[in-house]
Parts: C-alpha cells; structure tokens; sequence
C-alpha cells in the first residue's frame, strides 16, 4: 500500500548523526559521531539513589499526570538558579519544563512561525533544530561563522534582505558543530540588530556549562531588556539525556500559547525526569558535580587534539574550544568523501560538514569529531586511523575540494 506522506515530511532527510548512530551499536566500529555525554559523566549511583526516593516517598506524584507548564517545585528551583546565577529570568518571563532541548526549539518554531517565514541561523547549525525548522516549511538563511562567531556584517545583511524573519537561531557557547564561542562584542551586537530590525533571538544553551578554558561570558538572554530573547536549555550534558528534561524561557506575554502548543504534543514531560531534576538542583553540590564534568571534558578534549597534532597531514586544519563536546576540522577535501571512506576502509564514524548546512546540497571540505562519548584508548586509536587515511589521500591526491 502507499502511504501518503505530507509535503512538508515528504521534502525531510534522515538525521545524518541519526543514520550514523546505527554503527555505534556494532562494537567493531569507532564512532566519534555522537554528542552524548562521557559514560563516566553520568551520575548513576546518584540517580538510583535520588530515583528511590523520589518512589517511595511521593509517588503518586511521580508517576501521575501534571501540569503542562511542568512540575512547580522544578520551575521554581530552576527560576532561583539562572536568576541568582547567571541574570537570566527577568520580570517578563515565564519558564516551561520541555521534553529536552529539542522540544523547545520545536514549541518555538510553532507558536511563531507559518510556513514560508524565514529563521535566520547559524551557518553550520545543529542539524536537529534545522530540522525542527524545516519540518514547519520554514526558510532558512543562513549566515556564516567566524573565529569569534556569527559575521555581524552578514547577519545585518541578512536581516535587510529578510525583513520579516521571525527569529534569530544562535548557540552561543560552544557551538554545536563548530565548537566556537561567540564573543562578547558580537553576543551584544546580534541583540542590537535584533532590536533594530524588530525580530527576536532563539538563543540555545546546551553545552554553556561545560566551559573548561578561558572566561565565562553573559548569555544574550543576560542582556535581554525587551523582551525579545527565547532562551533553551537542558539537563542532558549536565545529568543525563535519557531523561529528556530541558526548558524554554520566554516574555510571558506569549507562553499561554507556548503551553498550548505542549499540549498538544506531549501533555507534560514525564514527570519521573523531572522529580529527578528537582532533587538533583535541590539536593546535592550541582556545582561540584559541574566541576567534575568539566575535569573529564577537558582531559578528553586535550587528549584528541594532541592526537591530530601527532597524526593528520598539516592540510588539515582545527581550533581548539573551550568547552563543550565537539572539534571542528577543514580537511581540505571532501567532507562527505573523506567520512564515507572513513567507515568503509577503517570503521571510524565522524559527521560531514555538509550534514550542518542550511543548505542540504552543500558540499564542505570540514567535519565534525566528538570527544566526549568514547574512552581515552578509542580516542587514540580512531584518531590514529583517521590520520593514515588522510595521510595516505593526501600523498594519492584521490579526494578533491
């Protein structure tokens, strides 16, 4: 039988870091593909612990239905958290409790957006939320990066070109995929040229915790004074992602139809997750177990890049972040050639370039490695392999730009 399958799915590609996730499953292969946390990262005696209790002493709470707008006790505690910590919440706002980041970048694009509106983003972007876009008909523009973020010049242009554009796509710290940080002089800038040309900023916050060098910098949510500024973030690469607990804060003059639009997608985010969260923030030293995520990041960080600087020929190329889970290299050649032939000839995943297009057609000469989800010695070895395939292309000239 065919089924009919809608225009705006008909036009939808696969995840490409999805796709490549069936490869992991298979231990034969190394899959430097993923964004997941470090499995020793993972919290999980604390979780049984914090899990207990939260089943024996309230569970009817727990495993009932609850509000939309999420579990109270949880709101409440992150609402004391980003406001004493880091400026975030202001009189404006209201926070919901979302299933995941993800679901925020979704509940966003369908409260503000009609198909045919345009988003203006990052160029690369994280595919998942380019995807998000994508799937409401939505245009995207995309502006391309510099060393210190977004081109400021070319996001105006872009801005006068789209005088309609709906909002602003940007991740800020540690962008996923490139793993640049935006610098302050350009965080206040995009707020600047949003507020000129009347249009607002999806801020994404993932990874901000995870900063193992340089200085902290404020979000762009920090310096929001009218109400212009969605921000999203997660306890996925803080606690666990298998939870799928994240959050939207919003002017509370539009979250009545953020929380309709929730509604009719999940009810609520399951409130096992949450209860979680709430004794996590609560209960234990959030800021210790922070510290200790960003120790083990920063060893894995440091231990690939020496690896690529013992390894790849000197035509490729990378930058070293200061936090997160990603480093981005311009191989030079073919990105897509040079993954394909990476699984096929030495059973190593990484990402293509052109998989963070705005453009799915594109054709990039960079990839994306991640260094927090496999142990050190697979770190060494996948680097290793890669590095004799990019040498031994490199002396053939058999992949080209």
């Amino acid at each position: 039988m065919d089924y009919p399958v809608s225009a705006k799915m008909r036009s939808l590609k696969p995840s490409a870091i999805r796709e490549i996730f069936r490869y992991a499953a298979d231990p034969s292969y190394i899959s430097l593909a993923a964004g997941s946390p470090a499995p020793e990262a993972l919290p999980v005696k604390l979780a049984q612990r914090l899990m207990a209790q939260v089943l024996e002493e309230m569970p009817m709470t727990a495993l009932q239905y609850n509000m939309s707008e999420g579990y109270a006790p949880l709101r409440q505690a992150l609402r004391d958290y980003l406001s004493s910590r880091h400026n975030i919440i202001k009189a404006f706002d209201d926070l919901i409790i979302t299933s995941g980041a993800q679901h925020a970048m979704d509940l966003t694009a369908k409260v503000l957006c009609d198909e045919g509106d345009t988003v203006i983003c990052e160029e690369p972007s994280f595919i998942g939320s380019l995807n998000t876009f994508r799937s409401y008909g939505i245009k995207l523009a995309g502006v391309p990066m510099e060393s210190d973020g977004i081109d400021i010049i070319r996001l105006e242009e872009k801005l006068y070109a789209n005088p309609h554009a709906k909002f602003i796509y940007v991740i800020p710290n540690f962008q996923n995929p490139t793993g640049i940080t935006m610098s302050l002089e350009k965080r206040k800038a995009v707020y600047a040229l949003a507020k000129k040309y009347g249009t607002l900023i999806l801020e994404d916050n993932p990874y901000g915790d995870l900063r193992f060098a340089g200085e902290a910098l404020p979000s762009i949510k920090s310096m929001d004074e009218d109400g212009i500024v969605f921000y999203a973030g997660t306890f996925s690469k803080i606690l666990s992602p298998g939870i799928r607990v994240g959050y939207l804060i919003a002017p509370e003059a539009i979250m009545g139809k953020i929380i309709v639009a929730k509604q009719c997608t999940d009810v609520h985010t399951n409130m096992l997750g949450q209860s979680l969260c709430h004794r996590f923030m609560t209960q234990c030293d959030v800021d210790a177990h922070i510290s200790s995520l960003k120790s083990i990041y920063a060893h894995k960080c440091s231990l690939m890049l020496s690896e690529m600087e013992k390894h790849f020929p000197r035509t490729v190329t990378w930058a070293k972040p200061e936090g997160g889970l990603f480093i981005w290299a311009d191989m030079g050649m073919d990105g897509a050639e040079i993954a394909a032939r990476l699984v096929a000839e030495k059973r190593v995943c990484i990402v293509p370039g052109s998989a963070f297009s705005t453009d799915e057609n594109t054709n990039t000469t960079t990839a994306r490695f991640n260094f927090s989800t496999p142990p050190d010695d697979k770190i060494i070895t996948a680097i290793g392999l890669a590095g004799e395939l990019l040498r031994e292309i490199v002396r053939e000239g058999t992949i080209h730009n």
